[in-house]
């Protein structure tokens, strides 16, 4: 079982950029689905990109393609999401959880562990 935390939101203007960091412990990163989401008050849970550590390959939602990137640091047992072009729909609490397996999938129901979460919000 992996424990994940989760740093590095903020309030961040419009057009601005955020670095999100996933720690892990508990296990090394190396066969693990690590996924990110969000959750923006009164909506469900959403998929926003995720990646496999064992392969490299990655997904990501339709609303962040171009602006978020994703990338593992195996030395550092971290996830990150580069996160750029921030707009007000962004704005949510943003969660990484993990799959012991190897399909980066944005399904949040196969994931096990979740960290706590972190505030990302993109107003003027």
């Amino acid at each position: 079982q992996l424990h994940l935390v989760e740093s590095g939101g903020g309030l961040v203007q419009p057009g601005g950029s955020l670095r999100l960091s996933c720690a892990a412990s508990g296990s090394t990163l190396d066969y693990y689905a690590i996924g990110w989401f969000r959750q923006a008050p009164g909506k469900e849970r959403e998929g926003v990109s995720s990646i496999s550590t064992s392969n490299g390959l990655t997904r990501y939602a339709d609303a962040v393609k171009g602006r978020f990137t994703i990338s593992v640091d195996k030395a550092k047992n971290t996830v990150y999401l580069q996160m750029n072009s921030l707009q007000p729909e962004d704005t949510a609490v943003y969660y990484c959880a993990a799959d012991r397996g190897t399909q980066a999938t944005l399904i949040a129901l196969v994931y096990d562990d979740w960290g706590q979460g972190t505030q990302v919000t993109v107003s003027a």
